[in-house]
């Protein structure tokens, strides 16, 4: 990636709740298993069964990680892969119970889009700081019909962690499976407990991009919403990138060794962040919970700014960073999870952290982002 003359410093990539950069034991893995894992793992030749072991070794890792079963875990193509097959495949094993899918109104847009084709939902709201109004979440999964509900673990756009326990001491006092969508949270906050159907991403935790994770409970009712020989036991559709895996399962368990000592280090960076942009940018709105929230992420918006403006702008100085409330091509509106908080969309940026991310990386960024925001208003006359 290039950056313009504006930069001072060196770069500093401050988006790693898309994709953090791969750990270093993760990418030590990744090569040594392209040496070893290139073969079918379902063939009885040597090749194959040396890269049976390696899946199996995987899979047995990551179980652990999690405290599950090896037998309750499928790797997939990637987190949207693996949410649409947690949501259209619990919700098919599940029909004769009812239609209804209920979920919380910040889901990440791959559950929103699998609610979508589902046709029969039920959305529940959040209050302001983007916390589930539980309240209506019983009323909701308590509604005869339930089929299956979702709650996303930490919201992936401000950070604030949800009350998943006490989401599914309600689910299971109703008999509906709940499905948590653990991407934004797992390698930064505990596991929580509790849940029938859980999904992640490598790449949010510093493992490779083409691998998802779904993990389904011993007992849960799944059906396969595709194609194919083995309706009821999870799958990767096609042929699976083993080496990716192996790669995934090493480090995810680096991660989760690191995830203590990286809490403590980069909480205080956030907190820097939350209390030096209110500070120094006027009309801004800090928003998530202040205190039940990620170690790693925060977000903010600038009234009278343009989010995509001040993105482009930030990068030119070095800093990658992104907006949960840009207008893009795909979409052409604002951030579904912002609306539902009724918080500010305008001049959006959200900032996380990771390992590698250092006090002067924050200290540079905050130098400059007062004086960017200050600039584009006033060529927007404000």
């Amino acid at each position: 990636m290039e950056y313009r003359a504006e930069q001072a410093g060196a770069p500093a990539y401050l988006d790693a709740a898309s994709a953090a950069p791969m750990h270093p034991v993760g990418r030590q893995a990744l090569l040594a298993a392209l040496e070893d894992g290139w073969a079918d793992p379902d063939r009885l030749y040597a090749a194959g069964r040396r890269a049976q072991q390696l899946r199996e070794a995987a899979t047995a890792t990551v179980a652990q990680c999690i405290g599950v079963r090896p037998d309750e875990v499928t790797f997939l193509p990637s987190g949207t892969t693996a949410a649409h097959a947690a949501v259209l495949g619990g919700l098919a094993g599940r029909a004769r119970a009812g239609k209804t899918f209920v979920h919380s109104a910040i889901e990440h847009s791959a559950v929103l889009h699998a609610a979508a084709r589902h046709g029969e939902a039920r959305e529940v709201g959040v209050d302001r700081l983007g916390r589930l109004d539980l309240r209506a979440w019983d009323e909701a999964v308590s509604t005869p019909g339930t089929a299956l509900a979702a709650l996303i673990s930490a919201s992936h756009e401000v950070g604030t962690v949800q009350p998943v326990e006490e989401a599914a001491a309600v689910c299971a006092e109703h008999g509906v499976p709940l499905y948590v969508d653990a991407a934004q949270s797992l390698g930064h906050s505990p596991v929580p407990s509790g849940w029938s159907l859980l999904t992640a991403s490598a790449r949010k935790w510093g493992g490779p991009a083409g691998v998802g994770l779904l993990v389904v409970r011993k007992g849960v009712r799944w059906l396969s919403p595709y194609p194919g020989d083995d309706l009821h036991r999870p799958h990767a559709e096609g042929s699976v990138n083993l080496p990716e895996i192996v790669a995934a399962a090493a480090s995810l368990r680096a991660v989760l060794a690191e995830e203590q000592a990286e809490a403590a280090r980069l909480s205080p960076l956030v907190e820097k962040i939350r209390k030096t942009v209110a500070e120094t940018v006027p009309d801004v709105e800090i928003v998530g919970d202040p205190d039940a929230r990620l170690p790693h992420l925060v977000t903010f918006s600038c009234l009278y700014v343009d989010g995509e403006a001040l993105l482009h702008a930030l990068d030119r100085h070095g800093f990658a960073v992104s907006s949960g409330s840009s207008c893009t091509a795909s979409t052409l509106r604002p951030s579904h999870v912002l609306e539902a908080m009724g918080v500010l969309s305008h001049g959006n940026v959200r900032v996380s952290l990771h390992r590698g991310t250092t006090a002067a990386d924050v200290d540079r960024f905050l130098a400059v982002l007062p004086g960017l925001v200050e600039a584009i208003r006033k060529e927007a006359g404000m």
